[in-house]
């Protein structure tokens, strides 16, 4: 087990930074191009562990793939996939066994889905219910992996779902692309939207009306996929360059989709200095590069449709608000319980322990600002990168040395992070 001390930085966070690759996005991109036909050429392909447990999905899958360098990807695909030999191992990633729930569901043929420790523990009925009432047939245990999924002839739903989850809209649009007829999904809030565009990109036939997304049984064609930055791994860099005196910073490539843009609403509400540079378009998604500068910063509320816009970046948004003047409240996020850890408890069991005036409330938790982080304490990561990541950046302005132990999760998602903060 790796565990980091992280010390306070004294000098401030100065450079420019690359960030990687968007997770969300790798993983629809290996998915996508294994069901288009032809050759798909994939750059900037993300190295977190999650998107590589989808591409071995699809290798077991038949689907054939080449590296012609460490991000850049080619995928050799008929459109058809093959009878698995051995059960399908989604590791870390409920955005693997989501999706391919509904990618698998409406095949010719019966396979299992398999995951960690932590994904064996993570709520699937979400995702087993619309695909039950699309015909299809998947048994779990109690709701939870090993997944065994029975491939059936679909039918086409109008599903009103009760939470705004880009997996769960992903799983039914994905199984609506075998399905008979015309498969819809309503959200209450617009959640994160990457599926929609990159179908849309691949020749799906889709429409989107408001809240409400249609397909109808589609094939894809392959085309090339250029990845950009994750904002997710970004908000780590935002944060540290809000909060520690003296840094001025640029962050590289950062995707600005509107539905994942939430994090900048929060930084702009709570009065961060932080500017958008060089706006443009990639394979349908808006990319830019960020400006971060430290800055003097006040409480605001979140809450309401801007969550599903920033699910995951909320643990160290509850570091960014512990030094925002004022109370920070955070509402209707009670979905962060159903993360690799339940993360309201865990953040704040954490966080508490290195001096933040922080409690939790049964769909978020309320952040008292201002207050130093005292820091001098071991903290516990609980599997869980994202946790793991928000103890590090605060620990930068810690008082005393933090311990964050089992740091190796980050690999999940972010192994290039440490370096990345070396180089500021």
């Amino acid at each position: 087990m790796t565990n980091i001390k992280v010390s306070k930085n004294q000098n401030g966070l100065r450079g420019c930074v690359e960030i990687p690759a968007d997770k969300s996005i790798s993983h629809r991109a290996v998915m996508f191009s294994s069901l288009a036909k032809g050759k798909s050429l994939i750059k900037n392909f993300s190295s977190g562990a999650d998107p590589h447990s989808t591409l071995e999905v699809f290798s077991r899958l038949g689907i054939r793939h080449e590296f012609l360098d460490e991000k850049t990807l080619e995928i050799f695909s008929d459109g058809k996939l093959q009878l698995p030999l051995q059960a399908l191992d989604c590791g870390n990633s409920g955005t693997t066994m989501r999706l391919m729930t509904g990618i698998l569901a409406g095949q010719n043929f019966d396979c299992t889905l398999i995951g960690d420790t932590s994904l064996s523990k993570r709520p699937m009925k979400r995702v087993i219910e619309p695909v039950s009432l699309m015909g299809g047939c998947v048994e779990a245990v109690d709701g939870h992996a090993p997944l065994k999924i029975f491939g059936r002839e679909l039918n086409g739903i109008d599903y009103v779902s009760k939470i705004a989850s880009a997996q769960v809209k992903s799983c039914v649009l994905l199984a609506g692309l075998f399905a008979d007829g015309i498969t819809s999904v309503t959200e209450p809030y617009v959640s994160r939207n990457h599926t929609e565009l990159m179908l849309k990109y691949l020749g799906a036939d889709l429409t989107v009306e408001g809240k409400k997304v249609s397909v109808k049984r589609s094939g894809l064609t392959a085309k090339e996929i250029d990845i950009c930055g994750d904002i997710s791994s970004a908000a780590f860099f935002i944060v540290a360059g809000l909060i520690v005196p003296n840094s001025d910073i640029i962050l590289k490539n950062v995707g600005l989709n509107p539905t994942r843009t939430g994090i900048l609403d929060v930084v702009r509400a709570m009065g961060g200095d932080i500017e958008i540079l060089d706006a443009r378009e990639s394979a349908g998604e808006p990319v830019g590069d960020l400006r971060v500068k430290y800055s003097d910063l006040r409480a605001c509320q979140i809450c309401g449709e801007i969550i599903p816009r920033l699910i995951d970046e909320l643990p160290v948004i509850a570091v960014l608000a512990s030094q925002a003047a004022g109370q920070t409240v955070v509402k209707d996020a009670g979905d962060l319980r159903n993360k690799e850890s339940d993360r309201i408890s865990a953040l704040v069991c954490e966080l508490k322990k290195i001096g933040i005036d922080i409690e939790e409330t049964s769909d978020g938790f309320i952040v008292n600002g201002k207050a130093k982080i005292t820091g001098g304490a071991e903290v516990e990561t609980y599997h869980d990168h994202r946790l793991a990541m928000s103890l590090y950046v605060a620990g930068l302005v810690a008082e005393k040395e933090i311990l964050v132990k089992d740091f190796e999760w980050v690999d999940i998602s972010f192994p290039e992070f440490l370096g990345l903060f070396a180089s500021l």
